[in-house]
């Protein structure tokens, strides 16, 4: 192989690498129209390389709904990415982690509205946690943030 042939294979690989890179992850969020952290929120995550596209309800769908989401996991929003579902201000680099590792889970929450996770960036930033959910509603810590 010449070194045009090595110079041409690899612009090609190269190529492929960057599609692929560039490639969103579609995220579908259920957002009340009237909150505008949960605006914040989407952004955080296109500004994350996510694709997201918004639906404004007053109730959950119904299948997010079946899932039986226990209250104390709640939050302003909801997202489904990937068979998983997200609850609330969840960072873009647990959801990409949580999509790499792929465990067996409903999905993550950080439950609430804890000041400093995106979405809810201000002055006083408090320490949360990013839970991971399981289907009978118990959860684990996934990160600490």
């Amino acid at each position: 192989m010449t070194f045009r042939s090595y110079t041409v294979a690899l612009t090609l690989l190269l190529g492929a690498g960057n599609t692929l890179a560039q490639t969103a992850v579609q995220v579908e969020v259920f957002k009340s129209p009237y909150c505008g952290c949960c605006g914040q929120w989407v952004e955080h995550l296109r500004g994350n390389g996510f694709e997201v596209q918004t639906h404004k309800v007053a109730e959950l769908p119904a299948d997010i709904q079946k899932l039986h989401i226990p209250e104390n996991l709640e939050s302003c929003h909801t997202a489904k990415i990937g068979g998983y579902v997200i609850i609330g201000h969840v960072p873009a680099a647990d959801i990409r982690r949580l999509l790499k590792e792929e465990p067996k889970a409903v999905g993550l929450s950080v439950p609430g509205m804890p000041a400093g996770s995106p979405g809810m960036e201000g002055a006083k930033p408090v320490h949360y946690e990013t839970l991971l959910v399981q289907a009978d509603g118990t959860t684990q810590v996934f990160a600490r943030h």
